[in-house]
This record gives C-alpha cells, structure tokens and sequence, in this order.
C-alpha cells in the first residue's frame, strides 16, 4: 500500500516465448471516466519515451512490443464499481532486461535515453 492505497496486481500468464501482460486494479477516491485517466497517464508519462498510453477501448498486446523498449498501458474505469483496471504489455527481454541496463546506462552518462534502444533486436 503506498499512499493509501490498494493495488491488486495480476500477472498473464500466456503461451509466448517472450512479453508480459499484466493487469492492476485499484479503487478510485473519485469518479473518473476512462479518458479521463487515460489523460491522467498521458500526463504522467509524457517525457517518458518507450511508454505509450493508449487509447480507451484499446488492449495491450505483447506482440506490439515484441524486440523492443516500449511498454504499452490502457486504462479503464468501471462507474459501476468505482475501479480502474490498467493494463500493460512489454518484452521482458527488452523493457525488462537488457533494455532497461541500457537505458540506465545511457542515463547514468548523460547520454540520449533512447540511444542505442530505437531498432527492434530479436533472439528467439
């Protein structure tokens, strides 16, 4: 629980050689629609370059970010429940490994973020 409040994380687990897909719900403290927090995401994540909030209506697919640094997230708001479901896909042998050595590296240096990161590699 952080800040107050309860985040119920789920793992997919799927047939695919790499990727992960998970889904996070929490209650909201007020009623929002989807776009609205897809706006709120947008916001948040808006100098970040390999995540790509999408729109409403919109599911992550592993298969997006297959070979590369992005993390793919929608949102949702259910009114009837007041909760959010935020989904998310990315390669976690990319955005969750190599990429992220990566990215860190390029930070820790100075150098651009995204360097090195833009082109798809792929094994298997």
């Amino acid at each position: 629980m952080l800040l107050g409040v309860t985040v119920s994380f789920t793992p997919h687990l799927v047939p695919m050689t790499r990727g992960i897909l998970s889904t996070a719900y929490v209650r909201l403290r007020e009623a929002r629609t989807s776009e609205q927090l897809a706006d709120l995401y947008r916001e948040s994540y808006k100098a970040e370059p390999f995540v790509r909030v999408l729109n409403p209506g919109q599911s992550p697919n592993p298969r997006h970010t297959r070979g590369s640094n992005f993390c793919d997230v929608s949102t949702f708001c259910d009114p009837r429940t007041g909760v959010a479901i935020v989904s998310a896909a990315l390669d976690n042998l990319v955005k969750g490994a190599a990429g992220q050595a990566i990215q860190a590296m390029n930070l820790m240096q100075g150098w651009p973020e995204t360097a090195g990161l833009q082109d798809s590699g792929l094994y298997p």
